[in-house]
């Protein structure tokens, strides 16, 4: 069938194709050998980068906003995970603190149980005591490691109280500045000897009953006197920080500072101290009945002169009189006066 003139295109497929690959060909060759070609490569990309650029534009916002959201995911992650991590090494450098304060504690309470002549004992303090009017302490060390009741107890620095109550496992302390706590201490510049009163206040101790005359000045160190046989002499308790006198009043008002770190420190330490004191001499019954007879004639006696108006003594006078009589033991009286004084009695 013989194709219409309208739709003639020409040389044949066949004959372009072997045209135009020999055209390349010889491209090819002539590049290849005389790099005639490259300045036009050159111009051609320069001309077609815009197009480039405009057509890469969707595929690389897409490729940002994929990108935004990853990095948003990661970067929240690793803040949770620094937070964490800060959390962590806040804990650790207080414990690091703690144990570095403990350390030096328990260092500082080594040197001090090397210069106590006596047997020690370190202990932990587990909690204060229950009664908030009150100023105790519960040590982890009882019974089953040698405390016992009246031992004294240190720090560091100086005296902090007393043992007063032992269990097998844990012992009470009670610290100097409880009010139902005393000690006797001593003026470190020129021995004057005195007791400390606690006053139930933390850091504050009282020297009661001093002369207003007494040579006891501001900033003044007490420690032990030793006389009591509990606590050994010569360790440290407070300094003191207020005296005053007044022209009207026989005492002065001397208040001290505790010199131990009462409220401050975890780690105490334990003197061994055995308490061989003498035990308490038991009341003769000689002496009792003696005594006795006394306060029986004196009351009779008391009874007749009350009834005399010419020898009658004044009610103020009897009542010293028997305030007198109720402090003031009698002498003991010798054998005979007892029997004799039953014979007035049966006689009345």
């Amino acid at each position: 069938m013989e194709i219409p003139p309208l739709f003639k295109q020409g040389a044949s497929a066949r004959l372009r194709v072997t045209v135009f690959a020999l055209l390349s060909v010889v491209m090819l060759v002539v590049d290849a050998r005389m790099h005639v070609l490259g300045t036009l490569r050159q111009g051609i990309g320069t001309v077609l980068y815009p197009f480039q650029r405009v057509a890469m534009m969707p595929r690389d916002a897409a490729v940002s906003v994929a990108d935004y959201f990853s990095s948003l995911t990661a970067l929240q992650k690793e803040n949770q995970v620094l937070h964490q991590q800060q959390t962590v090494n806040a804990q650790l450098m207080q414990q690091a603190r703690q144990l570095v304060a403990e350390n030096a504690q328990l260092r500082k309470l080594l040197d001090m149980q090397q210069k106590v002549p006596v047997k020690s004992l370190v202990g932990e303090i587990l909690y204060d005591a229950r009664d908030p009017f009150t100023r105790k302490v519960i040590l982890n060390r009882g019974s089953q490691q040698g405390v016992a009741a009246g031992q004294p107890v240190i720090d560091d620095v100086g005296i902090v109280g007393q043992v007063t109550r032992v269990f097998p496992f844990t012992s009470e302390v009670t610290l100097l500045t409880d009010k139902d706590q005393a000690i006797p201490v001593q003026v470190l510049r020129n021995g004057l000897r005195s007791v400390a009163y606690g006053r139930g206040q933390t850091g504050v101790l009282d020297l009661r009953f001093m002369p207003a005359n007494a040579d006891i000045q501001k900033g003044d160190t007490l420690v032990t006197s030793g006389i009591d046989g509990v606590y050994p002499p010569g360790l440290s308790v407070a300094t003191v920080a207020l005296v005053e006198t007044r022209s009207a009043d026989s005492f002065a008002r001397i208040v001290c500072q505790p010199l131990a770190g009462i409220d401050r420190h975890r780690q105490l330490l334990v003197l061994l101290v055995e308490q061989n004191l003498p035990p308490r001499p038991e009341p003769d019954a000689a002496d009792e009945k003696s005594a006795k007879l006394f306060k029986r004639r004196l009351r009779d006696s008391t009874r007749d002169t009350s009834g005399d108006d010419a020898n009658a003594t004044p009610k103020g006078n009897v009542s010293e009189e028997r305030k007198g009589a109720d402090k003031v033991t009698p002498p003991a009286a010798p054998a005979a006066a007892p029997a004799q004084s039953d014979g007035k009695e049966k006689a009345r």
